[in-house]
Order: C-alpha cells, then sequence, then structure tokens
C-alpha cells in the first residue's frame, strides 16, 4: 500500500521483486493520484497528462519488479487530511478483500508527508486482526526524503529483508519513475537510494536489504 507513485519502489521495490520470484502474488495499491499537490487548487483535468505519465510510468516500475501493474484510488495528492480517514480506509479494504494478502507492506507511520501517515493508519484500520482476517502481518518500509525527514518520530527497523539480487531491479523500476528522481545528494538519487540499501544490509550482514518496522504479527 503506497500512497504515491514511486513510493511502492522506493520502500520495498527489492522485497516485491523477491516475492515474484518466490512465486508469490504481488499486488500493489497506490492510493493518490501524485501530481495536483502541485496546484494551489486542486486542478485533475490540468494534471491529466502527468498523471496518465505518472500510471505508465507505475506500470513501466512493475514490470521491471516482475509483478502486476498496479492499482490506482486516485485520491487528492498531499491531501489526504482534507479526507475522513473512513474515505482511505474504505479504499484500502476494498482492495483487501478483493486481493485476501497474508502481508501488508505500508508507510512508516511518523513520516513527514501527511499522505503516508494517513495511508498507515489506514492500513492498520483496514487490516485490524477480526476473525477470518488474511492479513498476518503489517509491515512499515522507509521511504526516502520523508522518512529521515520527520521530526514527529523516529523509523526503527525490526525485520531486514536481502535483497542483493533483487536491488538491480529496484533501479531498473525507479529509472521508469526518472520525472520523480532526483539528482544525488538530493535523498531521492538513484545513488542515495544504493548507499541505503547497501548501508541496511551492512546493518544485518547482507550485501543489500531493506528495512522494516514490524506494526502488527499475528499467528495462527
Amino acid at each position: 500500500m503506497a500512497a504515491h507513485p514511486d513510493d511502492e519502489v522506493l520502500g520495498c521495490g527489492g522485497t516485491l521483486a523477491r516475492h515474484a520470484t518466490a512465486g508469490d502474488d504481488v499486488h500493489v495499491l497506490i492510493v493518490t493520484e501524485g501530481a495536483t499537490s502541485r496546484d494551489d487548487m486542486r486542478d485533475p483535468t490540468g494534471r491529466g497528462d502527468e498523471m496518465r505519465a505518472l500510471r505508465a510510468a507505475a506500470a513501466a516500475a512493475a514490470h521491471a519488479l516482475s509483478i502486476q501493474a498496479p492499482r490506482f484510488g486516485g485520491l487528492p495528492d498531499n491531501r489526504l487530511d482534507s479526507l475522513p480517514l473512513l474515505d482511505v480506509v474504505k479504499l484500502v479494504e476494498k482492495v483487501v478483500a478483493e486481493v485476501g494478502p497474508e502481508i501488508v507492506y505500508t508507510h512508516c507511520g511518523v513520516d513527514l508527508n501527511i499522505d503516508h501517515q494517513r495511508v498507515s493508519q489506514a492500513v492498520l484500520t483496514a487490516c485490524r486482526p477480526q476473525p477470518g482476517a488474511t492479513v498476518r502481518r503489517i509491515l512499515a518500509y522507509e521511504t526516502q526524503s520523508s522518512t529521515e525527514w520527520s521530526a514527529s518520530g523516529v523509523f526503527r527497523p525490526t525485520v531486514y529483508v536481502d535483497i542483493a539480487a533483487y536491488l538491480p531491479a529496484k533501479m531498473r523500476a525507479l529509472q521508469a519513475y526518472a520525472a520523480e528522481m532526483r539528482a544525488f545528494p538530493h535523498a531521492r538519487s538513484l545513488e542515495a537510494i544504493e548507499a541505503l540499501a547497501r548501508w541496511r544490509g551492512a546493518s544485518a550482514g547482507m550485501m543489500a536489504a531493506e528495512a522494516f518496522e514490524l506494526m502488527r504479527e499475528c499467528q495462527v
């Protein structure tokens, strides 16, 4: 579950590619349209070409990771705090009901970006452990240029996934999002993203890794 196009690759692209290689069904929901935050007054029509380009980039990124093309919620970009949380929860619930996932990856709840915070809240609510629920594990990922800029909390990884064999696929997927990437030393540059993967790997005795906070685990 990602707030914006590119968050899914930044946060867990290598892990998604690893799941796909293992034969798992991998589904992605991108909650917002990802473009209209650049407008003083939201104008989806005026941003139509940009939104179509983002959807094409998301599909190309998914292809690079060998996963299914993502679903799009189309909610307002960087304005999720203008909606009732229930609206976001209902969107997530609908996809969870359709897919029946066992593991859900989503944003860290203390990210600087308000959309990341709201999606994290919505996932925890939509995937609450009720009788018959399929979700057994919820993991929060870090999103470069948001998680590390927060002053309200700290990302504390407790789970590390070896992505050494999948880092090239993650980098190819990010290249599909070239318009969203920045030049080094920006945190959302290819060089910085690879450096973080190497550091997370080194923190756990691996060549490259993605790190997660375990938000909930239900064992049956």
